[in-house]
């Protein structure tokens, strides 16, 4: 294993950054790119012109792929399927990082990811093999959740919302350290750069894997036609190039077990705590009143807890804009499913939405335009879904706690 030679002055990638590496009888070439650079579409449109290459890598996955490729690929979503399948917080993730893409695309006149875009088509285009190296999104916002703590998620769930609400401009320090970044390094904001966990999770995790699908991607590759190793140019953004680079010269793990053990991730306990002591407390309170105060002080503890929970959980519904039948399953399902691990309010609410005022395609269509204005969030059956979600969700924890420190005071009183 070598590290092949610079090219030559006069080569396609000459004056852009970049790597090459030599090994298993593939010579790979790393691209360095800025994902809002016109500059770095022209130079990967270059290289592939060129001639010089064999196949092409980008540092995509599919899904992220299809958005970029298909003006459908929204349209085609299952929101009642993504509802059911606990999937709302990822999905919001992703039109998040889609709104934060739009907000540089209006702004520089360029479309974030560009290049990468450019290099998968191109290379179709001649005939080249395409391999799609990066790690699906929701693998890595998953992996990156495991690692925080309760306080850790609750700023990154604060993130995303916000992120969906923001329309100001990118800020000018935020684009220079995007130009030398990483696309999902930069929609985290803050978060990346002030933990350690989450960085190592967004960055420094998918060096490795990519490093590995390329080791993969080469596993069996003919020899160049014109000679030679296979040529493989690999089109990444630029904060990538040194860990790839380092990871594609040192790892010898076998890449398929490699691979599994960077897309899995653990499920959760199968003990959930905080669940059986919420329902511990609640049920062992009710009993508690009905022990020492008779059947009027358990009714008026049941009846509290209801209240609190239910009114609380419905009236996020109603602020949501949500279908009064969504309203009222908020108020049933709000006392309830705190005491279950598998059940959330808001999933429950929002699935009630979804069927009741199905999404449109013109809705999916309009989505990413919407979400720009306060008044669209509300007006677009995607948007509300989402808000009837969160607004149900977080209405319902705050019940939770109003709820359990009431029941609290009269057991103590």
């Amino acid at each position: 294993m070598t590290d092949a030679p610079h090219l030559p002055a006069q080569a396609p990638l000459a004056e852009q950054p970049h790597q090459i590496v030599e090994r298993e009888g593939v010579r790979y070439t790393l691209l360095g790119t800025a994902h809002v650079s016109r500059s770095s579409v022209d130079a990967v449109r270059a290289a592939i012109a060129s001639g010089e290459f064999d196949s092409v890598a980008v540092e995509l996955d599919a899904g992220r792929l299809q958005s970029l490729t298909d003006p459908d690929a929204l349209a085609k979503l299952d929101l009642i399927k993504v509802l059911r399948e606990g999937k709302t917080h990822l999905f919001a993730a992703n039109l998040a990082l889609a709104a934060y893409q739009r907000r540089l695309a209006e702004q520089l006149d360029v479309e974030p990811g560009a290049e990468l875009k450019a290099g998968a088509l191109d290379a179709r285009e001649r005939g080249l093999p395409v391999h799609l190296i990066d790690r699906e999104v929701g693998l890595t916002f998953k992996r990156a959740l495991q690692r925080l703590s309760w306080w850790g998620r609750t700023k990154i769930s604060a993130g995303i919302l916000a992120g969906m609400f923001a329309d100001e401009e990118v800020g000018d320090d935020e684009i220079e350290k995007l130009k030398q970044g990483d696309m999902l390094e930069s929609s985290f904001g803050e978060f990346a750069q002030d933990n350690p966990a989450l960085y190592e999770t967004v960055i420094a995790e998918r060096d490795r894997y990519m490093a590995t699908r390329l080791r993969q991607a080469g596993h069996g590759a003919l020899p160049s036609p014109a000679g030679g190793p296979h040529r493989m140019l690999a089109v990444v953004g630029a904060g990538h190039l040194a860990g790839l680079a380092k990871h594609l010269r040192e790892d010898q793990g076998e890449p398929a077990a490699t691979l599994a053990e960077l897309e899995h991730v653990a499920e959760k306990s199968s003990i959930p705590w905080f669940t059986i002591l919420l329902t511990s407390f609640v049920l062992g309170g009710f009993a508690w009143g009905f022990y020492r105060g008779g059947v009027d002080v358990g009714s008026d503890l049941i009846v509290q807890w209801v209240l609190a929970t239910g009114i609380l959980g419905a009236i996020g519904c109603a602020i949501a804009g949500g279908h009064p039948l969504s309203i009222l399953a908020a108020f049933i399902a709000s006392p309830l499913t705190p005491l279950h691990p598998a059940l959330a309010s808001g999933t429950v609410s929002a699935l009630v939405e979804a069927t009741l005022r199905k999404p449109t395609y013109a809705d999916f269509m309009a989505l990413r335009d919407d979400v720009q204005t306060l008044r669209g969030w509300w007006k677009n059956r995607v948007a509300r879904v989402l808000l009837n979600f969160f607004l149900t969700s977080l209405g319902t924890a705050i019940g939770v706690w109003t709820g359990g420190l009431r029941m609290l005071g009269k057991l103590v009183g």
